[in-house]
């Protein structure tokens, strides 16, 4: 059986990218799955190695810390498991770049809301997965046939985002 994993630069671009066509990640307090939620993470092009969130001062994100998310994108292409550092964001310029109209619809007060909390997550390690088989792989299953070392070449873990 073959060891090897896939490319590692490849599989992050994927990654960004089906983030950015389908932005909702589960996203929980490290070792807490009792506090794990849907949440739309902000995207930077730009940025390095960081997501941002809006949530509710009440939050279970609001203790601030260590968190891991989960993603799935759109068509079941791309999985990933990824952990990161939740802070608190104080960039004015940050906040406004992400701020919309989505935005605004879960806060009463708007962008004045007291409730309002804005975090960043920095990232860190990272499991991704390519779900995407092809034609052929998907043949070999419908015959019974072995493709666990097809799927490990879409696969890397232990990877920086």
């Amino acid at each position: 059986m073959k060891t090897e994993q896939g490319n590692p630069d490849e599989l992050k671009k994927a990654f960004w990218k089906s983030l950015a066509d389908s932005p909702f990640l589960f996203l929980q307090r490290k070792n807490e799955s009792g506090t794990a939620v849907p949440m739309s993470p902000q995207l930077d092009k730009d940025a390095n190695s960081s997501i941002w969130f809006f949530t509710h001062i009440h939050s279970d994100f609001a203790k601030l810390g260590a968190v891991e998310a989960t993603f799935q994108g759109k068509g079941h292409d791309m999985y990933a498991r990824f952990d990161g550092t939740l802070t608190k964001e104080t960039s004015q310029e940050r906040f406004d770049q992400f701020w919309s109209n989505f935005v605004e619809a879960w806060y009463d007060g708007g962008k004045d809301d007291p409730e309002l909390l804005f975090l960043r997550m920095d990232l860190g390690d990272a499991e991704i997965w390519s779900g995407e088989m092809g034609l052929l792989n998907v043949a070999k299953m419908a015959l019974g046939m072995n493709v666990h070392d097809d799927a490990e070449e879409k696969h890397v873990d232990k990877v920086d985002l």
